[in-house]
């Protein structure tokens, strides 16, 4: 693949990328790539699935429900975002991505997993009213607020990495184009820069912590007085449907929150570039198709909803 360069100070100005991709697989690029387009797949139809559910059934039309259709939308193009430039680099080798296709996925894939952080936070925030405060719940968590929530998520979300972007791809790039990951992430596209980077990694950590412990503390928060509150239940069906309420969600915190760390809190220099790929896999394409199979394995709610969806599409077949 040859540069696409113009002179700049005697430097080389790149203007498209080369994603390495996960190199040689030895002849199992072929499985790799049905696993993972199984994968992506999946976690269209299964997220497509709890939209369908909870805008169709009005028992799931409530605030808790919400949320998770906001969810799920996120998680389409969360995933979407990474998973199909992902798939072609394992099917064809090194894909080149321009300088402005990078730009745009460093952008939408960074503002996608803020905004996942603060939903996970309103979820939570939900949850804790709902249990702390059963009998206030209905006029503290109603429509207006609902909106406000879910709205400051996603607006927060995609006004979060702008500074970020704009001084990471404000760097002179030269010598080689070579992203030696399947994505445009941080640390790969920073270690081509001729620029010293040392302002975008101090700001950069500082508004990533900003972002992903607020809403993380929150998260715990919120857990720390559920937990409270159910112990002081007196009745065990009250604790069970408590805790039912609140574990798919939790299994979905600790998903999320335990590769993200482990990818991003561990330094740089430490990590194994494939260590690294692995981890970012987790988080960017498997954890995107377990939440539907969380929420609707552990759910019974969305269970029943789904079991009416599919009955009723089955009853125009036999007919």
């Amino acid at each position: 693949m040859s540069l696409h360069f113009i002179d700049m100070s005697n430097l080389t100005a790149i203007k498209e990328f080369l994603l390495l991709g996960f190199g040689s697989l030895h002849g199992l690029q072929f499985f790799l790539f049905g696993t993972f387009l199984g994968i992506y797949i999946m976690t269209l139809l299964g997220n497509l699935l709890i939209l369908t559910v909870t805008s169709s059934d009005h028992s799931l039309q409530t605030p808790m429900y919400f949320f998770l259709s906001n969810f799920s939308f996120l998680e389409i193009w969360y995933t979407t975002s990474i998973a199909p430039k992902m798939l072609k680099t394992l099917l064809s080798g090194p894909e080149a991505i321009s300088f402005t296709g990078c730009v745009a996925q460093f952008y939408f894939f960074g503002s996608m997993a803020v905004v996942e952080c603060f939903l996970l936070a309103a979820m939570s925030y939900d949850r804790y009213l709902a249990i702390c405060s059963p009998l206030r719940y209905p006029s503290l968590m109603n429509f207006h607020t609902c909106i406000l929530l879910a709205g400051g998520s996603w607006v927060g979300g995609f006004l979060t990495p702008v500074v970020t972007v704009t001084m990471t791809f404000q760097l002179q790039f030269c010598a080689s184009n070579e992203i030696d990951h399947f994505f445009c992430d941080l640390a790969p596209v920073l270690k081509l820069a001729c620029s010293d980077p040392e302002e975008v990694k101090k700001t950069t950590f500082l508004m990533a912590s900003f972002v992903t412990m607020v809403p993380f503390l929150l998260t715990v928060t919120s857990y720390i007085n559920i937990v409270v509150a159910v112990l002081r239940m007196s009745s065990a069906a009250g604790k069970q449907r408590a805790f039912s309420t609140c574990s798919s969600h939790l299994t979905v915190v600790s998903l999320y929150y335990g590769t993200l760390g482990t990818v991003y809190a561990i330094p740089t220099a430490t990590q194994a570039t494939v260590l690294n790929k692995v981890f970012s896999l987790l988080y960017t394409v498997v954890t995107p198709m377990v939440n539907p199979i969380v929420y609707s394995l552990r759910n019974k709610d969305v269970k029943k909803a789904v079991q009416k969806l599919l009955s009723k599409w089955e009853y125009p077949m036999k007919t």
